[in-house]
């Protein structure tokens, strides 16, 4: 990421530890994001990655709530709130990586987030936060899913790194 000093000789890399994370939901009991949230920030932060996609975050709408004791903001998209919500999706950033984004992350739907990062002088990643729908659910639902991440992809910059993370319910056997 870029720091906003120059290194004269030598170019500076650091790597970005990334992981994706089926949180099974974020919701408590008494709806209070923020109980959850610091649980997955403080275990986020033990294993010091630096972006975490999650699925099945559930919550309503869009969102960020920031975790500073743990310094991880996390971002959003899911349904509205007067729909049942078994799915949604989310990042988990580092905040100090989350003050340089040049936009916030966009929630294309509660099953589909992107992010776009700056990585090194004028060249990006794009990162996708997905949560696909399981064997089970409807052929539609199945089909909208994977015709809105074709459409996400045909739009992403031929010169950014491509990052696709989350739950795509495969199965095997």
């Amino acid at each position: 990421l870029p720091s906003g000093k120059k290194n004269v000789g030598k170019k500076k890399t650091a790597n970005l530890k990334v992981a994706c994370w089926n949180v099974r939901t974020m919701q408590d009991s008494e709806d209070r994001p923020q109980r959850r949230s610091a649980l997955v920030a403080r275990e986020l932060a033990r294993l010091d990655i630096d972006i975490a996609a999650l699925s099945e975050v559930r919550f309503a709408e869009q969102g960020s709530l920031r975790e500073d004791g743990a310094g991880y903001t996390l971002f959003w998209s899911g349904k509205n709130k007067d729909e049942r919500r078994l799915s949604g999706v989310g990042f988990m950033i580092k905040t100090s990586i989350a003050r340089k984004l040049q936009n916030l992350p966009v929630g294309h739907s509660d099953r589909i987030m992107s992010l776009r990062l700056p990585i090194q002088d004028n060249k990006f990643a794009t990162v996708l936060s997905v949560y696909a729908p399981t064997l089970q659910a409807e052929t539609g639902v199945k089909e909208a899913f994977y015709r809105d991440l074709h459409n996400l992809l045909q739009q992403v910059d031929s010169k950014d790194k491509l990052l696709i993370l989350g739950d795509f319910n495969a199965r095997v056997g």
